[in-house]
């Protein structure tokens, strides 16, 4: 059977042609699958299980109902999405992994991530990113009314729109945005495995690479802002494909 892998949706009441996509996705060959992994980023922004969204709710049914047709989904937090938390993954049938995680898959041990961890040279957003997954924070945002965490991810999209375009504006966005080879190899080597699944970058491709005297292997799966991606593992081997 095959394993499926995506990440990157975004999903969002503004483009409701993703989001069908995506439920028909599941529907139909995510019902069939040996099992799901989401790797992040499944929503355009999650301020709390509390976010009564429609968009929310459509694709909590569509997970729920690959689960219950027995096929095992599992969900690691993403950029976009890291509040994510357990009431809304019981609600849609997830399992929660840690980000990295390491799974058996089909036979070979694989590194999942969402990938943000891997961009280091992006030092603003490490920054952000440690302030925003610290527990203390996320307490105290959560406990803030609806209303004024929805602001909050407003504006916090804004600030990485114009992040983007100063990095644009000094020529780096290329290589800042995008992983540093020393930081997918300090982590392979970390893990003693030779193969890592991640998305975050938007940049859907298979890398052949050399860590510790070894091949290894990063795979990184496609984003859904134009069109769907999905990753296919299976004893043969991978797929990375686009999905129309």
């Amino acid at each position: 059977m095959t394993t499926l892998f995506v990440s990157d949706l975004h999903l969002d009441a503004e483009r409701p042609q993703v989001t069908e996509l995506f439920t028909r996705f599941l529907h139909d060959e995510g019902r069939r699958a040996d099992a799901l992994y989401v790797l992040g980023d499944l929503f355009e922004a999650w301020v709390g299980d509390d976010d009564p969204s429609e968009v929310g709710e459509v694709t909590a049914r569509a997970l729920r109902a690959v689960h219950d047709a027995g096929v095992p989904t599992y969900f690691i937090r993403g950029n976009r999405d890291f509040l994510l938390g357990e009431a809304f993954a019981q609600r849609a049938g997830m399992t929660i992994l840690p980000d990295p995680a390491v799974v058996l898959l089909h036979g070979r041990p694989t590194l999942l991530m969402h990938g943000d961890l891997l961009c280091t040279d992006d030092v603003a957003y490490q920054q952000f990113r440690a302030q925003t997954r610290h527990p203390d924070w996320q307490r105290q945002f959560l406990a803030q009314p609806l209303p004024a965490r929805l602001a909050f991810a407003q504006a916090a999209r804004a600030a990485s729109r114009a992040h983007q375009g100063g990095l644009q504006a000094q020529g780096t966005m290329e290589s800042i945005t995008d992983v540093a080879p020393a930081a997918v190899a300090a982590t392979l080597s970390q893990y003693g495995i030779d193969r890592v699944i991640h998305g975050h970058t938007h940049r859907p491709a298979i890398h052949d690479l050399h860590v510790d005297g070894r091949d290894a292997q990063r795979i990184v799966l496609g984003d859904w802002y134009e069109q769907g991606s999905v990753l296919r593992v299976d004893d043969r081997g991978v797929s990375l494909d686009a999905l129309a």
